[in-house]
């Protein structure tokens, strides 16, 4: 896994979390650590395989960031996407 994903957003392309965003705040191997401010807080992040997300290429400053911060970056997104939908 590349560490410049690392404050990516991801969507999730696998599981019974299918479709949720997520930012990506580690990387080891195969794996990516995914949170998103609500149900997966810094201090329990998701544990995904790579291949079972769809990075989105948009990158955040992720130093030193809390989960509220990290729940306005996946709202904004939300926003912009319904935006580019209509």
């Amino acid at each position: 896994m590349n560490e410049n994903y690392i404050g990516m957003l991801a969507a999730s392309s696998a599981g019974h979390d299918k479709g949720s965003i997520y930012v990506i705040i580690d990387a080891d191997g195969a794996y990516v650590y995914l949170v998103d401010g609500k149900t997966r807080t810094l201090d329990r992040p998701k544990k995904k395989k790579y291949r079972h997300i769809q990075i989105i290429k948009k990158q955040y400053d992720i130093r030193g960031i809390e989960d509220a911060k990290i729940r306005r970056i996946v709202k904004e997104w939300k926003k912009e996407e319904v935006k580019q939908e209509d």
